[in-house]
């Protein structure tokens, strides 16, 4: 039966209708709708790019590779049409598929856990499937949870950053079809910050659950493309043989933005509330790993950045002055507080912080991770007392290797950190091309 997915969908030309723009069903809902309506995604182009995911495109084969089979999916609330419908539901309806297991990532099937937090299972109260955590002590599926299941289906809505946990989970998938026979069909999603590559790509002796592949902090590349590469350079030392199908996204070119299609904005996380933060957090979550708030505990994660001690005025003029492009800041003052499910003991909470807040002005020209290098080392420079990690191991883990903090620590400019992994970047470029399914 195995074959007979791959030659199915081999043989099926796929041609799909024009559809509207869905909303976010109610039945599983992305957490924060209201602020999500407020802020949304950046302001798109008059003529908005018509994209059709991996499950818009399934869909419209009538799901025909997946009829008479038992199903394991791998999912969250992200996975929905152009309609708002869900991927669970859609094949629940579906005549012959028997949705056997689901199996929830960080922040739960749902979408609403805050970063971090344990994953609770239980049982889908439409499909009465059993719904595994794949997140905290158990990453992989077990046989246990594995039975009975002929194909596993894995549709999650990715931010193309190597520390968004995503994945890794993709990778224990891969892992589990190898070791049980099972194939995996990824449902593919756009890159919702396209083809650019930046930041260091992760040392040997630094693989972590934030960590698990050889690949630069923004890595340019789909989840299915990115599947592809981890197989064909064998990226997971114990991943054996596995079947790999990728439903491709059509109407997608690989180098465009999220905010430049016809697609809605679902927070895959609850502090990934809009488009700008996607562009933002391959850089800004690295503060994760400094003594400076990243915006948790506001409504403008990774948006806001700040401290106490700072001055935000001073900070966007430094700012500024770098020659970096692509971006605006504006002074802010503001005080993180608890915000329950979402971020939860903020640094500096109840505090108040002053800093900026960085909004993407052209996503091509905006370097996230060269703005992080630039913000540590002006801070440093400005507050040397008051500038430090909240651990070694924070930003080591995120960074995927000691050489950001080592070169911060040494004094050294902005310029000689950037220049420090170009070669590495450039090298991946040449991998990472092999593996495109999408160009322009």
């Amino acid at each position: 039966m195995k074959n007979l997915i791959y030659l199915i969908m081999l043989a099926v030309i796929w041609s799909c209708a024009s559809s509207p723009s869905g909303t976010p069903q109610t039945e599983i809902p992305g957490p924060h709708a209201e602020q999500v309506e407020e802020f949304g995604q950046s302001t798109p182009p008059q003529e908005p790019l018509e994209v059709f995911t991996g499950l818009d495109v399934l869909q419209n084969l009538g799901f025909e590779p997946l009829l008479g089979r038992n199903v394991g999916v791998v999912t969250n609330h992200t996975a929905v049409n152009k309609q708002g419908e869900h991927l669970v539901d859609l094949l629940y309806k579906a005549d012959s598929i028997t949705v056997a297991a689901i199996f929830a990532p960080e922040h739960g099937f749902r979408g609403t856990e805050q970063g971090g937090d344990a994953i609770p299972g239980g049982i889908d109260a439409k499909t009465r499937a059993p719904i595994h955590s794949l997140y905290g002590a158990q990453h992989a599926p077990s046989p246990e949870m594995l039975k009975g299941i002929d194909v596993l289906i894995f549709d999650i809505q990715d931010v193309g950053t190597r520390f968004y946990t995503y994945i890794s989970t993709m990778g224990y998938v891969l892992e589990a079809g190898a070791k049980y026979d099972i194939p995996v069909m990824i449902l593919d999603r756009p890159n919702p910050i396209g083809r650019k590559v930046d930041g260091n790509v992760l040392d040997d002796g630094f693989e972590s659950f934030v960590g698990r592949y050889k690949i630069p902090i923004q890595y340019g590349l789909s989840m299915g493309e990115l599947a592809r590469m981890i197989i064909g350079e064998k990226m997971l030392p114990e991943l054996g043989v596995v079947e790999l199908h990728v439903v491709e996204c059509e109407g997608w070119t690989g180098d465009v933005f999220w905010s430049e299609t016809d697609l809605n904005w679902l927070p895959p996380s609850p502090n990934m509330r809009n488009t700008n933060e996607t562009l933002t957090y391959p850089g800004l979550c690295l503060l994760e790993g400094v003594r400076i708030n990243e915006g948790r505990g506001t409504d403008f994660p990774f948006e806001y950045v700040g401290t106490p001690y700072m001055d935000g005025a001073l900070l966007a003029s430094e700012l500024l002055a770098t020659g970096m492009q692509g971006f605006t800041v504006e002074p802010v003052s503001y005080t993180p507080v608890d915000m329950p499910g979402v971020a939860m003991n903020p640094l500096f909470k109840g505090e108040v912080v002053n800093g900026v807040k960085i909004f993407v002005t052209d996503p091509n020209q905006f370097n996230a991770v060269d703005f992080l290098v630039h913000l540590l080392v002006i801070t440093k420079k400005h507050y040397p007392a008051e500038f430090g990690w909240r651990s070694a191991r924070g930003p080591d883990r995120l960074w995927g290797g000691s050489g950001l903090r080592e070169m911060v620590d040494a004094g050294s400019s902005a310029e000689e950190i950037i220049q420090s992994y170009q070669g590495e970047l450039e090298a991946f470029k040449q991998i990472q091309s092999k593996y495109f399914i999408y160009n322009h």
